[in-house]
Parts: structure tokens; sequence; C-alpha cells
């Protein structure tokens, strides 16, 4: 997403690069619904022209929200207040149109058992076990709610995860290990205890898959907040 962006603003630069700064990054199959960018235009066209200008020139499948003036030198990854990431699952037969944006489980979960469980990430905590090398593991999470919608046919299943930045792969390994206590596999204490081994991955790394996972939403602050501070990686390394 970011090289079609910034393909888009070169066309209407002049040929020019314009770098694109985005929120955080997301691996190939994770979704973005509220991702926040940034960058320096210097053409003649005017904001909402360039806004009608980017909305014609991107793919269909990427969409733009209103653009905005800010300070010079804004950098979205440090004026994050928090980040918003939501996992959805079908837990139902199987649904072609609905597992193109989240997993199909077709056994039936133990939402309440999953709920305790996620009560174990809450709080700031060395994360080793349920993300990628870093050289500072420690994150705090804010919350992690579990939802559910019955329907006729399943049940659609939101897990809401909320905190000030995550490692790499983090939220999809924890999803993951949710997912086994939902099945019956693992308890809330197994969950607690591979936090607690701060490094040995976690069962064994195991991540749910890309598709159900949706970079929600990242309010940003009008304080900038420093660098040094614990920065979002989450999902990160492969392009959009």
């Amino acid at each position: 997403m970011q090289g079609e962006l910034e393909k888009a603003l070169a066309r209407l630069s002049g040929g020019a690069r314009v770098r694109v700064d985005g929120s955080g990054r997301t691996d190939a199959g994770v979704h973005a619904r509220g991702q926040v960018i940034a960058f320096t235009y210097t053409g003649r066209l005017k904001r909402r022209e360039l806004e009608r200008a980017l909305a014609a020139l991107m793919p269909r499948d990427i969409g733009l929200g209103r653009l905005q003036k800010v300070d010079r030198g804004f950098k979205p990854r440090y004026r994050a207040k928090w980040r918003e990431y939501r996992y959805f699952i079908w837990n139902g037969p199987a649904s072609p149109l609905r597992e193109r944006s989240a997993l199909n489980v077709r056994d039936v979960l133990d939402v309440k058992a999953m709920s305790r469980a996620a009560n174990v990430f809450v709080g700031t905590h060395d994360f080793s076990a349920f993300g990628g090398a870093d050289r500072q593991p420690v994150r705090s999470i804010h919350s992690v709610r579990i939802s559910r919608e019955k329907q006729r046919e399943g049940q659609w299943i939101a897990i809401e995860v909320i905190g000030n930045a995550f490692l790499r792969q983090m939220v999809r390994r924890m999803v993951a290990a949710l997912l086994r206590v939902g099945h019956g596999r693992a308890t809330p204490a197994d969950v607690e205890a591979a936090l607690a081994s701060h490094g040995k991955p976690a069962f064994d790394g195991e991540t749910a898959p890309p598709n159900g996972l949706v970079l929600w939403r990242v309010p940003m602050s009008n304080k900038k907040r420093n660098k040094n501070e614990n920065d979002e990686q989450d999902i990160q390394p492969a392009s959009e």
C-alpha cells in the first residue's frame, strides 16, 4: 500500500519521490481500517483537489480518508496515543465471503474461557514469548475484549486489543493462544505461564492467519512522543 501511495504522489509531484510515513506497518494479508499516514506535498493542487487526484490513482482495493494539514515534521508513529487491533472470527460453517476478512473456525469456541485468558495479557509485561525478537520487548496492553454476535448459522467473534505498542506478530500470536483456550487445548493458566517464559515462543510460536486482523484505529495526540518510548512494531516487516 505504501508503494502505491508513493507512486501516485510521484505522478502528482513531477516524478519526485514523496515518502509516506505511517503509524505502523502490517504483514501481507492484514487489513488496515484506521491507518494514519503523513507526507509532504509541494505541488499546486489544493487539498480537495489532491484528495480527488489521489483517489483516482489508487487501486480499487485501497481507499483514502480526508486529507488534513499538520505541522512540519509530523510523524504518525510518534503521535499515536495507542493502537487498536481487531481480529475477526467466523465461528460456523464454511463461508467464502466471510472468510475474506475473517478466520473460519467450525468447532464451537468457549468464548468465556477465552475472555478469562485474555485478561492475562492486560498490563505491562515482557511479551518476548508472543512476538518477534526486539531489544525492548516490554509492552503495555490497556485492554483485550472478546465479543460475539450470534447468527442463525453460527456466531461472529471479535477480539479487540488496545495497547501503546506491539512486537512483530504479537497480536496474531495472542489470538492463536486464545483460540487454543477456546478449543479446550490450553487453559488461562497455560497462557499465563507462556507469557512468563520471557523468550521461549509461546505454544511453539503458533500464529493466527493474517486475514482476520485489522488495524482498527490509531488516535493521534497533539503532543509528540519521545522516540525512546516503546514503538509500535506489530505484524511488521512485509508490505501492506
